[in-house]
């Protein structure tokens, strides 16, 4: 187990997370590509309990394809997303927030039904239309 810290552009916001991720998925649904600017977001889920934020942020709320709320924290000077509640017991954190290119690889991808053509995922994760 590793302590990690993921951070805003700014460093103003952080998470820091002291157990390792329940799980790392790859979403291709184009919420989450409008947000991340890029053709997928990658999040690492993070029991509730295991992560402490410090800094502030601003909170966007966007009700998801199937009816869940997504409460997204950003920070206010810089707009970067550093993490985001699905539910009470996790907390979702970007994976590329933690800058940690030795960060462990994605095994799940969802709405893979929205993946441009030319993304290629390795076969041994979970795979989702």
């Amino acid at each position: 187990m590793t302590t990690r810290t993921a951070s805003c552009s700014c460093g103003q916001l952080t998470a820091i997370v002291t157990e390792d991720p329940i799980r790392v998925a790859v979403c291709h649904c184009l919420a989450c590509q409008r947000r991340t600017g890029s053709v997928f977001g990658a999040q690492a889920r993070f029991r509730s309990g295991a992560v402490s934020i410090e800094g502030q942020s601003q909170q966007y709320v966007r009700v998801g394809d199937e009816g869940s709320k997504i409460t997204f924290n950003f920070c206010p000077t810089c707009g970067a997303t550093v993490y985001y509640r699905i539910d009470e017991e996790n907390v979702a954190i970007p994976v590329g927030a933690f800058a940690e290119p030795s960060f462990p690889p994605p095994t799940f991808s969802v709405y893979e039904e929205r993946k441009h053509a030319w993304v290629a995922l390795p076969d041994n994760i979970e795979h989702m239309a």
